[in-house]
């Protein structure tokens, strides 16, 4: 069969009805043996060193035949994208557009006539998508379980990051995805309950650091909450098709994916937000309406290498730890 590679979520029972392979390629390029041979052969290939190391990343993955068509998200992601299409275009790769409806006053039907377009281009149908949807249902359900276990202290916050990130595409086997989410929700269920001290929440999207979650619970807080890997998961429980991805707010503007923010704030008690921004991406501006508008304390974190966190930063999150710790002090 072949595989299909994507640049960012998009509704992926489409390629599955198909008869395709689904493939995001961030999590191909993130969690390859060695990202950093990927960037540099990007860099080589021609890529300006002070662009996204996640796009540097996708075109190596295609470059290195790890797939045999791209869909590529021209609306609602990076606008670097464009000229990555248009470089894997230039080297004889199919590609496929798709785009989210940003701005546009009937967004219900130019999504459908989206789906229905990349439908035709891939050789799938919209009808068996959306039959394919209904059979993932139980599966996305299993996937806002184990958000809410995070919550209730039975799965870590690298936990809840890795299976809501790998669901863009399922690992590119959705039944043994299933499987294998199966065994680990009942092995987390035999776990004792952790007692959050201080609940955080990571907002942005999902963060290339190797090791930040890691550092965090080195420190005694806890991730209760990733606002992007989250939204991957679609966990939208509609019956019609079409609306869970006008819901899912990624693709949309700032005011959109606020919404959910404070609404998940509240729900979840948190103390504090991380945002993390990725260098060189025109998000880090909306930093400055995040910080006016979230309502807790907010630290915004820089990162661009598929690596550990650099002394500066493990400082700043150690003095917002601190913090965090002396408000909850002096309200109790």
């Amino acid at each position: 069969m072949k595989k299909v590679g994507f640049t960012t979520t998009i509704p992926v029972e489409i390629i599955l009805s198909a008869g395709k392979i689904p493939l995001d390629l961030n999590n191909i390029f993130i969690t390859s043996k060695s990202p950093h041979k990927k960037i540099s052969y990007a860099e080589e290939y021609g890529l300006p060193r002070n662009s996204c190391n996640w796009i540097k990343g996708m075109l190596a993955v295609v470059m290195e035949d790890a797939v045999d068509e791209v869909i590529a998200v021209t609306e609602g992601d990076c606008s670097n994208t464009h000229a990555l299409m248009e470089i894997l275009r230039s080297e004889g790769v199919p590609v496929y557009t798709f785009a989210y409806p940003y701005g546009e006053k009937d967004k219900y039907n130019f999504l459908k006539n989206q789906m229905e377009n990349l439908a035709k281009s891939i050789g799938g149908d919209l009808k068996e998508s959306i039959e394919i949807a209904k059979r993932l249902k139980p599966l996305r359900e299993k996937l806002i379980y184990l958000d809410k276990l995070t919550v209730d202290g039975f799965v870590s916050g690298f936990e809840n990051h890795l299976w809501l990130v790998s669901s863009t595409d399922f690992n590119s086997d959705p039944h043994r995805f299933e499987q294998e989410l199966d065994i680990f929700l009942g092995e987390a269920l035999k776990r004792n309950k952790k007692e959050h001290k201080i609940k955080l929440g990571v907002i942005g999207v999902p963060p290339i650091f190797t090791d930040l979650y890691q550092f965090l619970e080195g420190k005694g807080v806890s991730v209760v909450f990733n606002e992007i890997q989250r939204q991957f998961s679609m966990p939208f429980m509609h019956d019609d098709y079409i609306q869970n991805f006008i819901d899912y707010t990624y693709p949309y503007d700032i005011y959109h994916r606020l919404k959910d923010i404070k609404k998940e704030i509240q729900a979840r008690g948190l103390d504090g937000i991380i945002h993390y921004v990725q260098s060189f991406c025109y998000r880090q501006i909306q930093d400055v309406i995040i910080k006016k508008e979230i309502g807790i304390p907010v630290i915004t974190i820089e990162g661009n290498e598929p690596e550990g966190l650099d002394a500066r930063t493990k400082i700043r999150l150690e003095s917002f730890i601190e913090m965090l710790e002396a408000k909850r002090c002096m309200r109790a």
